[in-house]
């Protein structure tokens, strides 16, 4: 299994950066995984939030790997445990999809557009975080479903 990992805008936190390479390495011993960032574009009040959001929305969808299962961070998806997130990735495994392209917003989320394309929409919380912290906390839920799913310790 493939996963894409398409992001809008670079980390500049370094911690969070640290830990996002220090998860990629880890699902590396389960999958191949690319993280790639997408230009961000610069919010102003001469832009409404939902051109910036097409034109960012738009970057991303051309990214998407043919015959990929695309699936969406937003706040308004489904909320899964992690083993609910371990059994939906052993379904995808089970069904022979072999790409997974995962987006991931800027500051100001996805357009509609992105939303309506996806074949799945997952939320980590109803609580909101940056979009920077989202990455690290995706990568860390992608792992420990990984860890679930072979039986390993790390979940408790």
């Amino acid at each position: 299994m493939y996963f894409h990992i398409f992001v809008v805008g670079e980390t500049k936190n370094a911690n969070l950066s640290q830990g996002e390479s220090e998860y990629v390495k880890r699902l590396q011993h389960y999958c191949k995984i690319k993280l790639q960032s997408i230009k961000s574009e610069k919010i102003t009040s001469r832009r409404s939030p939902e051109k910036i959001q097409t034109v960012e929305g738009e970057r991303l969808l051309k990214r998407i790997p043919q015959n990929s299962l695309v699936v969406v961070l937003d706040r308004k998806g489904k909320n899964l445990s992690s083993e609910e997130l371990a059994k939906r990735v052993a379904d995808w495994q089970n069904r022979g999809i072999k790409h997974i392209a995962l987006l991931i917003g800027g500051a100001l989320g996805l357009s509609k557009t992105v939303l309506d394309r996806a074949d799945f929409i997952l939320s980590l919380s109803r609580m909101t975080f940056t979009h920077e912290m989202v990455r690290l906390i995706f990568l860390e839920q992608l792992y420990r479903c990984f860890t679930i799913l072979r039986g390993e310790k790390y979940h408790k």
